[in-house]
């Protein structure tokens, strides 16, 4: 019996020292996945941030020139005219910008090339110190484009201004 109760003595010295090292490399690398885990659940967060608004936007009166530097070129906004009405469309600088599908349209009035479905310079006003297009000689179909168009901008764009011809203001 004396060798039964020495072994049952001996084992429990043996697991209690096995218990108690826990100096282990594996014991170390989930201590550290432990910490670092809660260190990233409780770190304080820093506040949000609203998004920036954009610069309010003043409406002006502009003539065909003053309308023309407007073409998103040396960081200026794109703006274009329809039917009098000075839209911003900065925000669709992809078409109405430089490199852009319509971009003989950015500072320039549009309404004869929406119209007429035509990006041709010569739908566009060459004399601008002149009148403005009255759009003279389109027919209902090219009018009722314009309307479209001119719905699509009011829904999507904002009329920063008005477009008058050079002395008009």
């Amino acid at each position: 019996m004396d060798y039964v109760n020495h072994r049952v003595v001996g084992e429990a010295a043996r697991a209690s020292s096995t218990y108690t090292n826990f100096a282990t490399p594996l014991n170390a690398i989930l201590v550290a996945i432990t910490l670092y885990t809660t260190y990233k659940l409780y770190k304080p967060q820093p506040p949000a941030t609203l998004p920036r608004e954009p610069p309010a936007v003043v409406f002006k009166t502009f003539t065909p020139r003053t309308l023309l530097p407007y073409n998103g070129t040396n960081g200026m906004p794109v703006y274009l005219a329809v039917r009098g009405r000075v839209f911003d469309v900065t925000a669709g600088r992809n078409f109405y910008g430089p490199g852009g599908p319509y971009e003989n349209f950015a500072g320039r009035d549009a309404s004869r090339g929406l119209a007429c479905h035509s990006f041709d310079e010569d739908m566009l006003t060459k004399d601008l110190d002149g009148p403005l297009d009255k759009l003279d000689g389109l027919d209902a179909e090219a009018m009722d484009s314009l309307k479209g168009w001119e719905e699509r901008f009011d829904s999507k764009y904002l009329v920063v201004g008005r477009l008058v011809a050079e002395g008009e203001k």
